[in-house]
């Protein structure tokens, strides 16, 4: 008796495990502020987040992570994708970057979060055009961006993604 309520909660903790497992989210940073590149990775170790996180310093950067990388940039996986995007960035901006990627068919259906100091009407807007899936203003206190990426992987993490 005892062996079989062992073993039923083994193969029920090895199934929760497994859904864990699946349930994780590959993250593409798009940002080119060091500090807020730094003030992400605190927060996801403050908040014991564990997705990879992928770091591209611009669009172009980005569009080559996504489509395969190459010997400099590594290629994040195709399941469960989730990029967040800053607006102002050299060499190519979120929102051109925003504009390839809804254009490209393999990519199209990416997940966009927007995370931004903009809070301008006309690249809300506009990044609404493009089918983000959020826009979120970068918080002042780093104890309200761990409490603002903490939501934010609760979401992606319990979230039906496309492949």
């Amino acid at each position: 008796m005892l062996y079989s309520c062992l073993n039923k909660h083994s193969k029920e903790l090895s199934r929760s495990i497994m859904q864990e497992n699946d349930r994780i989210v590959n993250i593409l940073l798009v940002e080119d502020d060091e500090v807020d590149i730094m003030n992400v990775e605190r927060a996801f170790k403050k908040a014991d987040i564990n997705n990879p996180l992928y770091i591209a310093r611009n669009g172009i950067e980005a569009l080559i992570m996504l489509r395969g990388g190459n010997e400099e940039l590594p290629q994040v996986p195709h399941e469960r994708r989730l990029i967040l995007l800053d607006i102002n960035m050299p060499k190519m901006s979120g929102l051109e970057f925003l504009q390839t990627i809804r254009a490209d068919k393999d990519l199209k259906l990416t997940p966009v979060v927007m995370l931004t100091t903009s809070n301008q009407d006309k690249d809300m807007i506009e990044a609404f055009d493009l089918n983000v899936a959020g826009y979120l203003l970068k918080p002042v206190t780093f104890s309200r961006f761990v409490e603002l990426m903490t939501t934010l992987n609760k979401y992606w993490s319990s979230s039906e993604m496309p492949n």
